[in-house]
């Protein structure tokens, strides 16, 4: 089953983590001194807040989350029948968690990831540089 996943950079982790755990009703799954998640059933997302020194606030990226590799393929396969460049990463360390993904922008820069999980990180890894998908797609 597919989950929706949203990413926002925050200029306060704490006022973020405050926040959020009200709205949703409960606390975050993962918290770092830098990152918190909130892997919530209803409705099904993936709700992840970051702060970063220098980076943008507001929606980082979306995404979807999968269980498997058979529901990465056909997500992969979307990707591709978007008609836009596909990013293939493949197997990477991004935010506390290993995992394969993609990414692709949509025709106002919107960056979207598809990805599943394989486990969690020490670190919190590396993102790839978005310019060149954003820039492809006319943002």
């Amino acid at each position: 089953m597919k989950r929706f996943h949203v990413h926002v950079g925050v200029a306060d982790l704490d006022a973020s983590i405050a926040f959020y755990s009200g709205l949703f009703g409960t606390a975050p799954s993962v918290t770092k001194p830098d990152y918190a998640k909130w892997m919530l059933d209803d409705p099904r997302v993936n709700f992840a807040v970051s702060q970063k020194c220098g980076a943008e606030k507001g929606v980082e990226h979306l995404g979807l989350q999968v269980d498997d590799g058979s529901e990465l393929a056909e997500v992969y396969g979307r990707l591709k029948a978007a008609g836009a460049p596909v990013l293939e990463e493949g197997e990477t360390t991004c935010c506390y968690a290993k995992s394969e993904k993609s990414w692709i922008a949509d025709p106002d820069g919107v960056v979207w990831e598809a990805f599943l999980t394989h486990g969690d990180s020490t670190v919190y890894g590396e993102s790839p540089d978005f310019a060149d998908l954003q820039q492809e797609q006319g943002a």
